[in-house]
């Protein structure tokens, strides 16, 4: 199982496009869920934080090890979520991965995980 959590930083001036990306995700949760199972990512949170002069954007996961985070499917919400982060996302800045620490997950949901990265999506 992987957690893990990356920092990407938003180009500045695309901080009201990005308002819109995380609008549109909100609003398109039924399909941004569904290309989940095909990666195999049991939870994908992003979350948003500003820092000096820039915004930041946070990806918290849980994924099984042989899920596929570069999934680039051709469903129109994955597309339209590269799109949106291409669009924001400041490739001068090297994304930064956090260092995981301590992973607290209760064993009954760590078993209903597991099981679930056996299955075949």
């Amino acid at each position: 199982m992987q957690v893990e959590l990356t920092r990407f930083r938003v180009k500045k001036g695309k901080e009201e496009l990005v308002d819109q990306w995380m609008e549109f995700l909100n609003e398109h949760m039924n399909d941004a869920l569904l290309t989940l199972d095909g990666e195999k990512m049991f939870v994908e949170t992003i979350m948003r934080d500003t820092m000096g002069q820039h915004d930041y954007l946070y990806w918290y996961s849980i994924q099984a090890d042989d899920g596929d985070s570069n999934s680039e499917t051709e469903r129109c919400i994955d597309s339209k979520h590269l799109d949106y982060f291409h669009k924001c996302i400041d490739i001068t800045y090297r994304p930064k991965n956090l260092k995981t620490e301590v992973v607290m997950i209760p064993q009954r949901i760590k078993k209903q995980i597991e099981a679930a990265a056996k299955e075949e999506a």
